[in-house]
């Protein structure tokens, strides 16, 4: 860790999933001098104050920034336009301002206006996360060898950006800069289509006259599944990404529909070819994401299974 990634105060608005984590993780490394937070839910405020993680919980968006050297947003992204615009009058000078959504091109849109000149704007996104929320949710070790994403407009201070980048950095993160269009490209496909798919297929499946919910729930594959696992995410916080990055997530899903036509017509069509070569190529990304260690090779996803009994 270097001086330039040590905060004198940290405030976090909002204390869920990346939030709590956030706070663990600067603790443990020592990054903050101070950590204050607030959270809209009176019982969530309550809770944090009981799990003793930071320094001090009050009660408003200002109280939370008030001589703080670096603000982070963990809110909903179609929050933090209204946030930005509360906070405004009160932000330090020097201050760097970011958030952890994972649409950027509309958080830049609805913040950006709202923030004085004195102050640092760097928008991020930490590309980490579980299906789990709220402030128990949260653990330190979250980030580690997770890439995060920062997305300064034109014109940041390059200070600022590497100030926050050696924070996010010191928590194990692995940290990219890119343009906030092309991050929302690069997201709708690999993030936001993936879960719209999940919730497409597990709504199906609940819907099903011949299936009851019972049999899917007792007989669900691995690929069911996970597929509940990534569907199980924040309502919230996935309504406001798909309203938020619809441009993008409309033209993946648009080219995804076009493949899911061509899949449909082999299959149709008993075309054992294409989709052997189609399964094939997209094997092949599976293993691309293993070995840059993105995931575990581990059998079953690193799932644990019981031991078999011996007889007796």
């Amino acid at each position: 860790m270097t001086n330039a990634s040590h905060f004198k105060r940290l405030a976090l608005i909002g204390f869920g999933l990346i939030g709590g984590s956030i706070a663990r993780a600067a603790r443990a490394q020592g990054l903050v001098s101070e950590i204050v937070t607030t959270a809209r839910s009176e019982k969530t405020r309550a809770r944090v104050a009981e799990l003793g993680i930071v320094d001090r919980v009050v009660e408003t968006n200002v109280e939370a920034v008030a001589d703080a050297d670096l603000v982070i947003l963990c809110i909903p992204v179609g929050a933090c336009g209204p946030v930005a615009q509360d906070i405004a009058g009160h932000l330090k000078p020097g201050a760097i301002i970011s958030d952890v959504g994972s649409v950027k091109g509309a958080v830049v849109k609805d913040m950006a206006p709202h923030l004085p000149k004195t102050v640092h704007f760097v928008p991020a996104h930490p590309v980490a996360g579980t299906e789990h929320s709220g402030p128990d949710s949260g653990f330190p070790e979250l980030f580690i060898d997770r890439w995060c994403i920062l997305t300064p407009p034109e014109g940041t201070d390059a200070d600022a950006v590497e100030r926050l980048r050696g924070f996010w950095a010191a928590m194990g993160a692995k940290v990219e800069v890119m343009t906030p269009e092309h991050h929302d490209l690069v997201l709708a496909i690999t993030s936001h289509l993936p879960h719209l798919i999940a919730y497409t297929i597990v709504g199906t499946a609940d819907e099903l006259a011949q299936v009851t919910s019972s049999e899917v729930i007792k007989f669900s594959a691995g690929g069911f599944r996970d597929f509940t696992r990534i569907a199980a995410s924040d309502p919230i916080m996935w309504r406001d990404v798909f309203l938020a990055n619809k441009d993008a997530v409309l033209e993946m899903l648009g080219t995804f529909n076009e493949d899911l036509s061509k899949l449909t017509r082999a299959i149709r069509r008993g075309d054992g070819e294409a989709l052997f070569d189609h399964f094939t190529r997209t094997r092949a990304i599976r293993r691309g994401i293993v070995s840059i260690g993105q995931d575990s090779a581990a059998p079953d996803f690193g799932r644990p299974h019981p031991q078999l009994k011996k007889p007796d």
